[in-house]
């Protein structure tokens, strides 16, 4: 018996390979057979896909899900400090979240607890006087940069009472000056600036409450301008202030800052971390009222018009020519040069820095254009 042999090609068309030489008599049989197997390639290979589209679409919403984790700690109690109140606002906006951030603040309960944390990266960003940073990087070594400066004046200042008639620095020959721990170089500065001797003034250290200006202990008195001045005026007491900038000395503020190593290994995350803060401090100042009820939820204990005070103060100190031109933030080599030159003429720090080795603006610079935020 002759068996018609020929050719069987695959019904549907799929390139699946299956063409093979069969016997007319077995071709019905045959074809049955490979549109069921190509038929399981199709489906194997859809599922492939699904499986492949599951897997990314995994990966993306657990890249969305996770935000970096943030511990920003604050340098002292919660109050109206602008750069607590950038991290409060940033916070209570969204403006971390936005940056894909998940912030922890923390404050220090003093004896400088966020710079031990920060050294030894329990925290990753805390604020600092301009003063402290070259201090720690004078005398200490400490790999600590300044990212982003808020205080574009400093925050010492000193006061009298109005009513004692001590009109400027050059009526404190023969009278009292309180001090907290240590007599400021703003003091020292200013006495030069004016040629005031010394030896004519009784230099007391008195610690911290304000109220012995008002125990008739010392005449004048070294104190944070955003925050004594109000305490004592509160009390009904006016009071002249004194600052060392009005006088020709260079002085800077409060600062955030970082590791070195922060700086260099989480730049994206410290980029992410000064956006946000930044946003905030535009909102800041745009919406002071909104500000302070995010305010006193953080410094429940406080009183809300001294609050206001300090806030009010603080942003005022935050502008400058450096950040009309460069954005909230700004930092001028040449003025942390001169304040350098200031604390080591009058031995606040031990040696000279060099200002690269303490100041970082890169990564705040590149947020903002024409003095703007982008």
């Amino acid at each position: 018996m002759h068996i018609f042999t020929g050719y069987v090609r695959c019904n549907c068309d799929c390139s699946c390979g299956y063409h093979r030489e069969a016997s007319y008599f077995l071709a019905p049989f045959r074809r049955n057979f490979l549109k069921r197997n190509c038929t399981k390639g199709v489906k194997v290979k859809r599922l492939l896909l699904v499986v492949v589209g599951l897997m990314s679409f995994l990966i993306i919403a657990c890249g969305e899900s996770e935000p970096q984790k943030v511990t920003f700690m604050a340098g002292f109690k919660p109050q109206a400090n602008l750069p607590f109140v950038a991290a409060y606002v940033a916070q209570e906006k969204g403006y971390f979240s936005d940056e894909g951030l998940e912030v922890e603040i923390l404050h220090s309960a003093g004896g400088g607890e966020n710079m031990t944390l920060l050294l030894a990266g329990k925290v990753d960003f805390t604020t600092a006087d301009a003063n402290s940073v070259l201090k720690y990087r004078a005398s200490q070594q400490a790999p600590v940069k300044a990212i982003a400066l808020f205080g574009q004046r400093g925050q010492q200042a000193f006061i009298s009472l109005t009513e004692s008639g001590i009109k400027g620095p050059e009526d404190w020959s023969g009278k009292r000056f309180g001090y907290k721990i240590s007599i400021p170089p703003d003091y020292l500065a200013i006495a030069e600036s004016v040629g005031l001797d010394r030896d004519s003034v009784e230099e007391i250290q008195v610690g911290f409450d304000p109220r012995i200006l008002l125990q008739d202990k010392v005449d004048i008195l070294a104190v944070f301008k955003s925050n004594e001045p109000n305490i004592i005026r509160s009390m009904g007491h006016e009071v002249e202030v004194f600052e060392a900038a009005d006088y020709g000395v260079p002085t800077l503020g409060l600062t955030y800052i970082a590791t070195e190593e922060t700086i260099d290994l989480k730049s994206q995350v410290t980029k992410d971390f000064l956006k946000a803060t930044m946003r905030a401090t535009e909102f800041i100042e745009n919406n002071q009222d909104a500000t302070l009820d995010i305010v006193m939820k953080y410094a429940e204990n406080e009183n809300r018009d001294h609050m206001r005070f300090m806030l009010e103060t603080e942003l005022s100190d935050s502008m400058s020519a450096a950040t009309m031109a460069g954005g909230i933030g700004a930092m001028n080599s040449s003025r942390w040069n001169e304040l350098r030159d200031v604390l080591l003429k009058f031995g606040a720090i031990e040696k000279s820095v060099n200002i690269e080795d303490a100041v970082d603006d890169s990564l705040r610079s590149s947020l903002f254009k024409d003095g703007k935020l982008k």
